[in-house]
């Protein structure tokens, strides 16, 4: 998918792996508010976080970059990304309940 650095996009990733009750969702949101991205993040299951994010292309490369590094503690073994279409829904980026 070739898109500009600006332009806006949206992504949706999974990772699974040591990714809950290290931190890992209050990692992502702190993280995704400071690179600028909306979205969310929550738990499914009892080894996989996802997560959704929207912003330039250049925010949404920073974010999953993030997302697949996690916190110290944690440690990511697989990371599924998906580009979706802007829903353009959120306003800013925060914690979803669990699945």
């Amino acid at each position: 998918m070739e898109t500009s650095q600006n332009e806006i996009v949206r992504v949706h990733i999974h990772v699974t792996g040591r990714v809950q009750g290290v931190g890992f969702r209050a990692h992502v949101e702190y993280h995704a508010s400071l690179i600028g991205v909306t979205g969310w993040v929550r738990n499914v299951g009892y080894d996989t976080v996802e997560a959704v994010a929207e912003g330039t292309r250049a925010q949404t490369d920073r974010f999953v970059e993030m997302v697949k590094q996690g916190p110290r503690a944690s440690r990511v073994d697989e990371a599924r990304i998906e580009y979706e279409t802007v829903s353009g829904e959120f306003k800013e980026f925060g914690v979803r309940r669990s699945l």
